[in-house]
Order: C-alpha cells, then sequence, then structure tokens
C-alpha cells in the first residue's frame, strides 16, 4: 500500500510543469483574435447599414453561430487546447460551453439527452453569475440610498 506522502511525490515526480507564461501568451492572443473577429464583424454590420444596437445583437447571435459551428466540427476544442482560458472569455466560449455537452448527448435523445445535458456546464456560470449580479445590485442599491 502507497501512502498519501508518498503518492503525492511519485505524481509530482511524472507531472511536467505547465509553461505559464507561454500559456499567457497563447490565451491573450486568442482570446484577442476572437474579440478582434467580434469587432470587426460589428464594423461590417455597421458599415451594411444597421445601427449599434442592432448591430452588436446581430454580432452577438453571429459569434454564437461560429463557436456552435466551431464546436460541432470539433476545431473549438483544438483551438481551444492552445489557447486555454482565451477561448472561455469570449460570447463564443459559453456558445461552446452549452452546445458542446448537447452533442456529446445527443444520442441519448431530445430530453434525457439534449436537453438534460445542455447546460451541465454552462449552468453553473449562470446560476452563479445571476446570484452574483443580484447581490451586486442589491449592495450598489443600498450604497446609492446614502448618497
Amino acid at each position: 500500500m502507497v501512502s498519501k506522502e508518498k503518492y503525492s511525490k511519485m505524481v509530482e515526480n511524472k507531472t511536467k510543469n505547465s509553461p505559464i507564461l507561454k500559456d499567457l501568451i497563447k490565451a491573450f492572443l486568442i482570446g484577442g483574435a476572437i474579440c478582434t473577429i467580434g469587432q470587426l464583424i460589428m464594423d461590417l454590420y455597421l458599415k451594411l447599414g444597421l445601427n449599434e444596437k442592432d448591430g452588436a445583437t446581430l454580432t452577438s447571435v453571429t459569434l454564437v453561430f461560429l463557436g456552435v459551428t466551431l464546436t460541432a466540427l470539433h476545431l473549438y476544442e483544438k483551438i481551444a487546447k492552445h489557447a486555454g482560458a482565451g477561448t472561455l472569455v469570449p460570447i463564443t466560449g459559453f456558445a461552446n460551453a452549452v452546445s458542446s455537452p448537447a452533442i456529446e448527448f445527443k444520442s441519448e435523445g431530445f430530453i434525457l439527452g439534449v436537453g438534460a445535458k445542455m447546460f451541465t456546464i454552462a449552468g453553473p456560470v449562470i446560476v452563479y453569475g445571476t446570484t452574483a449580479s443580484v447581490i451586486y445590485g442589491i449592495i450598489y442599491y443600498i450604497f446609492t440610498l446614502f448618497k
């Protein structure tokens, strides 16, 4: 039987360290590229004559579509392998987080597969994001009462 300490030492010896600086740079560049593409799409919609609100809405829809399409073609995971968190932050990361489990579990049917598993990854983000925004709103409201 191997003790916890000995096991931890064995794992530490076998695990190679992640090149943090290199990973940070790649996440920054690829995440920035995704955001730049989003801005280019927005600029295109504005040049086509849409107002800023409609252009922003259509840009979000386009980025979600691109994120889901890249996920369905198994390209998003290849990008994420190199970009890490750089692919999580933009709206395309959210689209990937929702569509990836839906695609993975589609063989189990629409209700028990797609419907039940779609928000496995994104669900906690939605719940905690909403909760945090409500708490922030309450705190903000309390502080504005004393101004």
